[in-house]
């Protein structure tokens, strides 16, 4: 089930997954501006002032393009880190609160008071979940739709197949439900709706666009990697995610060390903060999908391409029903 704004103006039933370092205005506007959900993680500006001013940027560009051309755009939103050691949390919702932002994804916690701040000016809550406890705690917190994070997705991801745990999910929970890993052709996006989700949650591919902020070489290691190269570890922030292995390898970490997690700290302290953004920044993270990544595109460009893979792919299905 759709949140009503979103299906007013998608052209692809698609998010853009905020990505560390990576997501900024360019990619956010895009990503609207041709039917897909922007998104981008609070803690990308290194302070609540900062944040304000990506917020008014994207409103006022987004803004234009609506007045220019006559049709909406496609919501954006915002990637919170609900944490104890995000010192921010509270003075970024209230940025949140101030700019009514449309759509607000929570990590790393479901807090009722945050989302209910949300639906005061009538926006949407998401969180992700990598278990069906937290599936169920998010739900008892109020929230509007469920990131499914399943095996395979680039950053924080899960270890569960997507077919059992949407099918698990949907038995207490019927509103949005949204799923993430391995998703990068518009193939996938439909293989995501067979499965029973609403929307499709992609990061990795966007990572290979013109618009995100990610580094050249960065997006060419997307482009000659495979599965192989995917390796999932606690070691970078305490937090189980997949990373490139020849980054991992650069960085001086071997297998040995892949093994063992750090402590979670998304910013209790200034260094604290600049460490988690240095280990990111050398450190790539990236999802199984990378198997289907094979150039780097503008944002506008990629979305054409999805769009036109999805609607191949529900055509095929749809041929299906006269020979089954």
């Amino acid at each position: 089930m759709l949140p009503q704004n979103f299906s007013e103006t998608l052209s692809l039933p698609a998010v853009a997954a905020p990505m560390f370092l990576i997501s900024g205005p360019d990619l956010v506007v895009e990503c609207c501006k041709n039917g897909v959900v922007g998104t981008f993680p609070a803690l990308n500006q290194r302070s609540t002032e900062g944040f304000e001013q990506w917020l008014i940027e994207i409103e006022n560009r987004l803004s234009g393009f609506v007045q220019t051309n006559g049709k909406p755009a496609a919501p954006y939103g915002v990637n919170l880190i609900v944490h104890k050691t995000n010192p921010r949390l509270y003075a970024d919702v209230e940025m949140i609160v101030k700019h009514k932002v449309p759509v607000v994804i929570t990590s790393l916690g479901a807090v009722s008071d945050i989302v209910d701040a949300v639906h005061s000016y009538g926006g949407v809550v998401f969180h992700d979940v990598i278990s069906k406890r937290h599936a169920e705690k998010a739900a008892e917190a109020g929230v509007d739709g469920l990131i499914l994070v399943c095996a395979g997705a680039g950053g924080h991801a899960g270890t569960l197949h997507p077919m059992a745990f949407v099918n698990e999910v949907k038995q207490f929970f019927n509103k949005t439900i949204l799923l993430s890993g391995c998703i990068s052709t518009g193939r996938d996006v439909a293989s995501a709706l067979q499965i029973g989700a609403d929307l499709a949650y992609m990061g990795t591919r966007f990572i290979n666009t013109k618009e995100s902020k990610a580094d050249s070489a960065y997006q060419e290691m997307i482009v000659e990697s495979n599965t192989n190269d995917i390796v999932y570890t606690a070691a970078v922030s305490g937090v189980n995610a997949n990373f490139l292995k020849p980054s991992l390898e650069a960085a001086g970490l071997t297998p040995e060390l892949w093994s063992k997690a750090g402590k979670i700290d998304f910013g209790k302290e200034l260094d604290a903060a600049q460490a988690e953004a240095k280990a990111w920044k050398t450190i790539w993270s990236a999802g199984q999908g990378v198997t289907s990544i094979n150039d780097v595109l503008s944002t506008r460009q990629l979305i054409d391409n999805l769009k036109k893979e999805f609607r191949t792919a529900i055509e095929e299905q749809y041929n299906l029903l006269h020979k089954y």
